[in-house]
């Protein structure tokens, strides 16, 4: 598990070099004293390790921008994938504040060890496009949702994909979680597309996307904790959390409504990775306790897969 005596950990996204796992996480102060406020405080701390369990923190990865920059405000969640040519690329959210509001876009950075970064001078590569996503303009949600890039590669060779948390510009104001879309050639200039789902399926926001084959079945992962629900949803679901669903292309469509729980609000973010063994794992940080917000990454949980989607395997 990772946890750290003097600050909050929550998101995080992994890479694997070969040798290690390279795990990229959000961190803030303790001393800020009320969790709430971390979001505005966010760093990307990175951590190492040869098993998953036992992490050694080593150099900070990025830090929020000067004004104006994209990302004068926070750095957010993201992924890490490496290029053709041996580069690697950490797509991360960047929150910048406009009277009171934390406004998200996607930016890049680039390094060739994961441990040194460079800001891509062209940053934003991919803003909420109007013609599908919402903007904020201070009557719907409480942000302008557009973060957690999760990048891969196009099954059949044609560019990359980049699926993002966004908001539907139309339906009910607390069901407009969809899962954005952005392609690209050169993982560096981006093309917004319309959403891979569409809104109502009871969700206010579908944050941290994930998608694998899990034993020959594509798995869409993503995350809402309770009151993030659609006011429907809440009347019918008991808790939040991870949730899975089955898909037949890892480019979609999906259909959020078919999504299940995986775990509830006292964990959040999961990710899928193979453990040093091949098999399929999960962590994910752990969220709420009976003393509140904890802020610390959980130790691998093994999963299977259901009909459904996925399901921890009982300890």
């Amino acid at each position: 598990m990772l946890e750290l005596p003097d600050s909050w950990v929550w998101d995080f996204w992994f890479a694997h070099d070969g040798d290690q796992y390279h795990l990229f996480f959000l961190y803030a102060s303790r001393a800020l004293h009320d969790p709430s406020r971390r979001h505005g405080r966010a760093s990307i701390g990175h951590a190492v390790s040869d098993d998953l369990r036992d992490w050694t923190r080593v150099a900070d990865a990025l830090v929020h921008g000067d004004r104006p920059a994209f990302d004068d405000a926070a750095t957010w969640t993201g992924s890490v994938v490496q290029g053709p040519d041996g580069t690697w690329h950490m797509f991360y959210t960047g929150a910048s504040e406009r009277d009171g509001v934390l406004i998200q876009s996607i930016g890049v950075a680039t390094s060739r060890d994961l441990v040194s970064w460079e800001k891509y001078d062209g940053n934003p590569v991919a803003s909420a496009d109007p013609r599908w996503y919402e903007k904020y303009d201070g009557s719907t949600w409480f942000d302008e949702a557009w973060r957690d890039p999760w990048v891969f590669e196009d099954p059949g060779g044609d560019g990359w994909h980049m699926l993002i948390t966004g908001r539907a510009n139309h339906g009910p104001v607390d069901d407009r979680g969809v899962v954005g879309h952005a392609r690209s050639r050169d993982l560096l200039q981006w093309e917004v597309q319309p959403p891979l789902s569409e809104p109502g399926a009871g969700f206010g926001h579908l944050e941290v996307f994930q998608v694998e084959v899990v034993e020959g079945q594509v798995v869409l992962l993503f995350n809402c904790l309770r009151n993030e629900l659609s006011a429907a949803k809440k009347a019918t679901s008991g808790s939040g959390g991870v949730w899975s669903l089955t898909a037949d292309s890892v480019t979609g469509p999906f259909d959020i409504s078919k999504a299940t729980p995986l775990t509830d609000d006292s964990l959040y973010v999961g990710r899928l990775v193979r453990d040093v063994d091949g098999a399929w794992v999960m962590l994910a940080f752990h969220n709420e306790g009976p003393d509140g917000f904890i802020g610390a990454i959980s130790d691998p949980m093994p999963v299977y897969l259901t009909p459904d989607g996925l399901a921890l395997k009982p300890a």
